[in-house]
This record gives structure tokens, sequence and C-alpha cells, in this order.
């Protein structure tokens, strides 16, 4: 690790008919990335194996062997928010995370995510999240300190635990007032930018309910009993009340998905991890977290 960022594992997928240079150059995630500089790379010693030892780029290859390289970090547009502690002991770690800020590195997103920004201000390599939540979800995420603690803390998550609690900005819809559960089954492809709900076997319920009408808008709770990705905006707008400002459902908002692109964040998706509730799996105590965001604020 350096700074706060994973190196990159690439696995060779070409034999001795290759040598390791160039199963390296043919590697998707390393495109871009040209010979000249592959072979300074290498010859810094950036470039090594399981172990930690520099590699031979005229070697042979060697199919499903997996090599380590720092690859040079994408420009990023700074996530203008802080990302408050609400919490810390000796295994966890957890904060309130602004819209915008993805969980963890994922493509184009690296330095600007909670993870690589809280090893940085807490000078930890060990971090790491319990869970994830959306880039555009702002709210409660939880982090392990420990790499022995890790399994126990991903499993409330992985076993439905864990009771999590959003808070959704939408329009009115006062036959809601009432709790609706909705069950479906999501799928999303990958490339597909949306997830799409589909026919089979359920996979998806979530708990909706208003809980405050204003002028502006009404307030939801939202409780997931499952995980499906973007199952709680797509949930909502199935039941014709869309989250304020989302860009992707029910149609898609070009307008408001580029831009954070261009540093503008003034219109966040208005949808808040409000509560996380379970017994911590370490020493059976009650834990209970509640963000201090609001839908109705930037």
């Amino acid at each position: 690790m350096r700074d706060g960022v994973d190196s990159t594992r690439v696995v060779l997928r070409s034999g001795p008919e290759s040598t390791v240079g160039e199963a390296l150059l043919a590697s998707p995630s390393l495109a871009g990335l040209g010979a000249a500089e592959l072979r300074a790379r290498a010859a810094a010693g950036e470039i090594v194996d399981a172990g930690g030892q520099p590699v031979d780029l005229d070697a042979p290859s060697r199919v499903n062997v997996s090599l380590y390289l720092y690859r040079d970090l994408p420009d990023e547009v700074p996530i203008p928010f802080d990302v408050p502690v609400l919490y810390r002991d000796d295994n966890i770690v957890v904060v309130d995370k602004p819209h915008f800020l993805a969980t963890m590195p994922r493509g184009r997103h690296v330095t600007q995510t909670a993870l690589v920004r809280l090893r940085r201000e807490l000078d930890s390599d060990t971090i790491s999240p319990a869970h994830r939540l959306d880039r555009l979800t702002a709210g409660i995420l939880l982090f392990t300190l420990r790499p022995e603690v890790r399994a126990a803390y991903q499993d409330l998550f992985a076993s439905r635990k864990a009771r999590k609690e959003y808070r959704a900005l939408a329009p009115v819809d006062e036959a809601l007032s009432d709790t609706v559960t909705v069950r479906d089954r999501i799928e999303k492809t990958a490339g597909d930018l949306r997830a799409r709900v589909v026919d089979g076997p359920v996979n998806a319920i979530s708990d909706i309910t208003l809980v405050e009408q204003t002028d502006r808008g009404g307030v939801y709770r939202l409780v997931p009993h499952t995980g499906r990705t973007h199952q709680l905006r797509l949930h909502m707008s199935s039941l014709g009340v869309p989250i304020v400002d989302d860009p992707l459902y029910p149609d898609v908002r070009p307008e408001l998905a580029e831009r954070p692109d261009h540093g503008d964040f003034t219109s966040p998706l208005r949808l808040v991890a409000h509560v996380l509730e379970f017994t911590d799996p370490l020493d059976g105590t009650p834990r209970r977290f509640e963000s201090r965001r609001s839908v109705w604020s930037d």
C-alpha cells in the first residue's frame, strides 16, 4: 500500500508462449501503459510477485500468476466535504459519509473515496469497509480497524443481522403513510447504468413509509431487507415517487449525472443512510448510530 492506495493486482492470462512483459501489456487493467514505461517500472523494482520479489519481464509467463504494481493515480475532482467520525474503538470506526464520495476505490474514483481518506487521516493501512454505500448516497458507514475482526463485522451485513434505515426526499403520496412493502426481483447487468426489475424469484424487499409532509415534498423512511444494487432508488421510482435529484430513476438525467465531474455538487441525491443498528459480534453490546445529515441539505 502506498499513501493509502492499494497496489494494482494483475493476473497473467498467458502461458510460456508469451513473456511476462507481453502478458502484462495485454492485461485490460493496464490499458494505456506502454512498453517503455513498463520496463522503467520493472527496472526500478516496482513490479513484484506475491512474495514482493521483483519480476523479470523477459521471463516466460505463467497462467494465473498474480503480479503487483502501482499505477499512476487518475486526475480526480476533489469532493469538498468532510468525513466526520461518529464513533471509534479498537475494532471499528463509524463515519457519516457525504454525498458523492465513493466508499472504496473503483474505476476513476481512487483517492476521493472514504476508504483512502480514512487510511490517510488515521494513518492506518488495515482499515477496511464492513459494507458499502453507493457513491451518491450519504450517511452511516462502518469500517473495521483490525484484520482479525473484519470477518465478524462483514458477516453482520452479509447475513442481514444489521438493521439499516434510510431517509429519502420524494413527492408526497399519502397512500404511503401506511407502510408499503415492495417485493420483486432486481438484476443489474455489467455496463448498464441502471438496475432492472425482471421476472423471477423475489430477491429485493423494502418497507417504504411516508413519515413527513411539507410543501417541499415528503420525507420517507426506507427499510431494506435485502441489499440489491440501487434497490431503494428503484423501489421508490416504481411506486411513482422517485427520489429527488436521482440521475438514473425513473429516467437517466445526464445534466445531474455529469455535474460532479465538473465540480458542481449542488444537487445531491436526497437519500441518507440514517440509522445503523446491530448487536456487536465481539462483545454482545447493542450498537446504534444515527447520521447527522439531512435529506434537505446539500
